[in-house]
């Protein structure tokens, strides 16, 4: 069985129904592409590394992770801290606005509960997953502890799969951001960089800058997502273009490249073409752009991708 490792946060999501109404769930970077890769490819075992607390919205939350079915053996809690939460709102548009508290958040900790034992455990895992969210997230001084850890493992022949997702709230300053960066660039196998997440970074603007970019680094699978437009991919020197088919009725675009994330690499573990790969992760993009909220209902979901032959 093939299995992959998501590290970074899962958040309390309060989302505005009404003025006087939240409805609260939870989602995270991710955890959002870990729940869409198990949804879509079942045999994959898929498990998420983060760290909670030992409160009731923690304990809601480790049950969430397992009624997707995701792995939770590197779900840790810690004694005093909390999950992170945010508040969500859409315009007409399915643009987002968010308000986040995160100060506290047991995710910073995450670290701290990876000893070697577990490491080693990790290190028998097919991918692992980051984004430049959970690097974010992750406390600075434990920052060169988690390199050695992502080192590790990829020369254990762990693929090691990047997400730049750039937040700027998170970081100190871009100069921090882009030594962060540089370093999940060198060890890099698969990267998913969208054109808007390097381009305030490094002042790229296009998917051909984005490719020119990243080429002084030695990633085997490039995927380049630029919006509704296209997707680019770059794997052994071969550049290709897919085009998608964007979906009309837009209603909160929440998640979009997280679901394309996810379903892009449970294809690829399950011996997809890249071609199809593509595909398969738009369509996963598309039904999810069309609902409400990080996570979509399972049976619309999973409706979506049956008429997408999955």
């Amino acid at each position: 069985m093939k299995n992959i490792y998501f590290l970074g946060e899962c958040m309390v999501e309060l989302r505005a129904m009404s003025e006087a109404t939240l409805h609260q769930s939870f989602a995270g970077d991710v955890y959002n592409s870990a729940v869409y890769l198990k949804r879509s490819f079942a045999q994959i075992s898929t498990s998420v590394v983060t760290a909670l607390g030992q409160d009731n919205l923690s304990k809601k939350m480790l049950e969430r992770f397992k009624s997707e079915q995701l792995d939770t053996q590197f779900v840790f809690a810690h004694d005093t801290k909390v999950p992170g939460m945010y508040y969500i709102e859409t315009d007409e548009h399915g643009e987002r606005s968010f308000i986040y508290w995160r100060s506290d958040a047991a995710a910073k900790k995450i670290v701290d509960f990876l000893t070697p034992d577990l490491v080693e455990q990790l290190s028998q895992g097919d991918m692992f997953f980051f984004s430049g969210i959970s690097l974010a997230v992750i406390e600075e001084g434990a920052r060169e502890r988690f390199w050695q850890i992502v080192t590790q493992l990829k020369n254990a022949g762990v693929k090691i799969v990047f997400d730049p997702n750039y937040r700027a709230r998170l970081w100190k300053n871009t100069e921090e951001t882009k030594a962060q960066y540089h370093l999940a660039f060198s060890v890099a196998d698969i990267t998913l960089p969208g054109v808007e997440d390097l381009a305030t970074l490094y002042n790229v603007h296009s998917v051909d800058a984005v490719i020119e970019y990243l080429q002084k680094y030695k990633i085997e699978e490039i995927v380049v997502k630029n919006g509704p437009a296209s997707v680019v991919t770059k794997h052994d020197n071969t550049l290709q273009s897919h085009t998608i088919i964007p979906v009309k009725n837009v209603v909160d675009t929440t998640s979009a490249g997280d679901a394309f994330n996810g379903v892009y690499l449970g294809a690829r573990l399950s011996g997809l073409t890249i071609e199809n790969a593509v595909q398969l992760a738009a369509k996963a993009a598309g039904a999810v752009i069309q609902q409400p909220g990080a996570i979509v209902p399972k049976d619309i979901f999973q409706l979506a991708m049956a008429e997408a032959a999955i």
